[in-house]
């Protein structure tokens, strides 16, 4: 028996016989991250919890397991503005360059639509493409005017000068009172072209990590939705790293930017 079996052989069957158990040991890793994001977290976003573990383990095992993300719906505010699509006022000027590398000359913009418990809200946001800062966000239960305007001043910045602001062609977004108002901010208007949504797809994205880490079902009012998105808000800023971000923060990532800027 024995005598037939080479040393380097008994200890490859001995480490095989073990490895199950191993396994488990980091499922179970996995299933505590996974399960505190409601089911929510693909493996880069467990990934950045476990930064020791290789990606192709945690890929593994949350296949071998059944760890599966939530897929997302679509976005009915999108219905509703398709069939308002109004002519097209402005060029394309950022033409998909999302690898900007200075933060605060940048921004996209877009709205979704928020059902909870009691109802629904919109919700409009302003990014930094290079930083992934969100700059300012309005929460609102109607589509006038003042929704986006609203969102336009609550950024406070000391100057908006040749700031580039990209949206799709949505009514709020060729609407001659917001169209003033980037113009009298001395900001530049970037427009998608009809249809074509991958041109926003830095909020896109934002939208969706939010849908799937929040948990706004459970909201019973305006109010504590509200809350539950500011909450949001300063997490993803001070809070959630970035793994394209140099896994930092979207604050850390804009000043790591700044300072190679001054260099």
């Amino acid at each position: 028996g024995m005598a037939h079996v080479s040393r380097s052989g008994y200890y490859k069957w001995l480490k095989k016989a073990n490895e199950p158990e191993k396994d488990y040991e980091d499922y179970l890793k996995i299933k505590k991250i996974f399960d505190k994001s409601n089911g929510k977290y693909g493996w880069r976003s467990i990934k950045m919890y476990l930064p020791h573990m290789n990606h192709k383990k945690i890929q593994r095992i949350m296949r071998k397991y059944g760890l599966i993300a939530k897929i997302r719906r679509k976005n009915p505010y999108k219905m509703i503005m398709k069939k308002n699509m109004e002519h097209r006022i402005f060029p394309n000027k950022l033409q998909r360059e999302f690898n900007q590398t200075v933060p605060l000359k940048v921004f996209c913009t877009d709205i979704t639509y928020i059902p909870f418990g009691y109802g629904f809200v919109y919700l409009s946001v302003i990014k930094d493409i290079a930083s992934g800062e969100v700059m300012a966000w309005n929460m609102s239960v109607n589509l006038q005017i003042a929704f986006v305007i609203e969102t336009i001043k609550k950024m406070k910045l000391d100057s908006y000068e040749n700031i580039l602001i990209h949206s799709d062609q949505g009514f709020h977004y060729t609407n001659p009172k917001y169209i003033e108002i980037v113009k009298e901010l001395k900001m530049n208007q970037s427009m998608s072209r009809k249809g074509n949504c991958i041109d926003n797809a830095p909020i896109e994205s934002f939208f969706g990590h939010m849908k799937d880490e929040l948990d706004y079902q459970s909201c019973r009012s305006f109010q504590e939705l509200f809350l539950k998105v500011e909450e949001y808000m300063k997490y993803y800023n001070y809070e959630r790293k970035q793994w394209t971000r140099n896994r930092m923060t979207p604050i850390e990532y804009r000043n790591h930017l700044l300072k190679q800027i001054e260099g």
